[in-house]
C-alpha cells in the first residue's frame, strides 16, 4: 500500500531543518500589477524558494536525507547523479554536516552549477549523459560503501520538500490554489502532501514541459513510467522517467497537470523579469507560464493562486539568450 509523510512527520522534518535553511519570502502581485497580462483578474503569490540556499528548494530534501544518516553512513560518505541543481543541494548539505561528497554531473550541465557543486566541496565527475551518469554513480555507491542521495524518490526526499509546503501556508494562508512545475516529482510530491493534510480545499496543480511529461504519462498509465528520450529548454524539469513513490504521492494529491512548451517558459521568464525583477532558470518560470496559459480558466475570477519559484541557478548569458529567443 502506497504510504506518504503523515503532517506530523512534515512537522518535525520543519522543525529539523529549521536554522539550516532560509525561510524563504514570499510576494503577493494584486490583478493590476501583473503589468505583461493586464486581464488576470486573480491573486498571484510567489514563493521566492529560488532564494533559498544553493539557489533552489533541493537543499530541503538533501539535508532530510543527510541528517538521517547513521554515523557509519556518514563516515562512508554519499554520492548523487545531477544535471545540476542537486548536485549543488547534496555538495552544500554534505559540507555542512561534514561528510565527504563525490557527484557525478552530466557533461551538458549549466557551467555555474558545477561549478558551484565545486566551491561547496563535492568531488565531480562528468558523465556523456544520463544513463551514463547512473551507472558510474552506482559503481561508486558499490565500490566505495557511499550512501546514494536520490534527486526526487524517496519519503525522506518529500518531507524534506514538503517543509516548503508548509513555511507557504503558514506565509500566505488560504490559498484556492498553488501550481508547482513537476521534474521528477519530488518537489511536488513534498509541496502537495502538506498543502492537501493542511488545506484540503486548496487545489494541486503540477507544470511539465511538453518535451518532459513522465508525470503525465504516468498519471494516464496508472503507474511510474520512463520516456525514451526528453526535449526542453528547462534542463531541471527533464528526468526521463517517474518513480514509483513520488509518482503514488502525486497521485494521491495533486489534481491536475497541465503541459507547457518552451516559448510559454521563455514568456513567463520575461514577465517574472520585468514584473518581479527575478533572473531565474526555466524550470522557475513554468508555473506562472502554466498558471496564465492552460490553466488560466480555473484560476481566473478573484482567486488566490500560489506560485513556487523553484530555482534561479542560471548564469548571465544563458538567462539573456532564453529571455531574448
Amino acid at each position: 500500500m502506497q504510504t506518504f509523510p503523515s503532517l506530523d512527520e512534515i512537522h518535525a522534518t520543519h522543525s529539523r531543518l529549521a536554522g539550516r535553511i532560509r525561510v524563504t519570502p514570499v510576494v503577493e502581485l494584486q490583478p493590476y500589477e501583473l503589468t505583461a497580462d493586464e486581464t488576470f483578474d486573480s491573486r498571484l503569490v510567489f514563493k521566492l524558494e529560488c532564494l533559498q540556499l544553493t539557489g533552489t528548494f533541493k537543499v530541503r530534501g538533501a539535508l532530510s536525507v543527510l541528517l538521517d544518516l547513521s554515523e557509519e553512513e556518514r563516515e562512508c560518505g554519499v554520492t548523487a547523479v545531477s544535471a545540476g541543481n542537486h548536485a549543488v543541494a547534496v555538495a552544500y548539505a554534505a559540507r555542512a554536516l561534514g561528510i565527504d561528497a563525490k557527484i557525478v554531473m552530466i557533461k551538458t550541465a549549466n557551467p555555474a552549477r558545477i561549478n558551484l557543486a565545486r566551491q561547496f566541496g563535492a568531488h565531480v565527475e562528468l558523465a556523456d549523459d544520463g544513463p551514463t551518469a547512473f551507472r558510474r554513480a552506482s559503481e561508486i555507491q558499490m565500490q566505495e560503501g557511499r550512501h546514494f542521495v536520490h534527486p526526487f524518490e524517496g519519503e525522506q526526499v518529500v518531507r524534506g520538500t514538503a517543509t516548503l509546503g508548509v513555511e507557504f501556508l503558514q506565509q500566505s494562508p488560504q490559498l484556492d490554489a498553488v501550481v508547482v512545475s513537476i521534474g521528477g516529482g519530488g518537489l511536488i510530491a513534498g509541496v502537495s502532501a502538506a498543502l492537501k493534510q493542511m488545506s484540503p480545499r486548496t487545489r494541486i496543480y503540477g507544470v511539465e514541459p511538453v518535451g518532459a511529461d513522465s508525470m503525465s504519462r504516468s498519471f494516464a498509465a496508472g503507474h511510474a513510467v520512463s520516456l525514451d528520450s526528453v526535449a526542453t529548454i528547462a534542463d531541471s524539469l527533464a528526468p526521463p522517467m517517474a518513480t514509483p513513490y513520488t509518482f503514488g504521492v502525486c497521485r494521491q494529491f495533486v489534481d491536475r497537470i497541465a503541459l507547457i512548451d518552451d516559448e510559454s517558459l521563455r514568456s513567463a521568464m520575461r514577465i517574472l523579469f520585468s514584473d518581479l525583477k527575478l533572473a531565474v532558470e526555466p524550470a522557475a518560470a513554468a508555473a506562472l507560464a502554466a498558471a496564465l496559459g492552460p490553466l488560466r480558466s480555473e484560476l481566473r475570477g478573484g482567486q488566490k493562486v500560489g506560485i513556487v519559484v523553484c530555482g534561479s541557478n542560471i548564469d548571465l548569458n544563458t538567462f539573456a539568450a532564453l529571455a531574448r529567443a
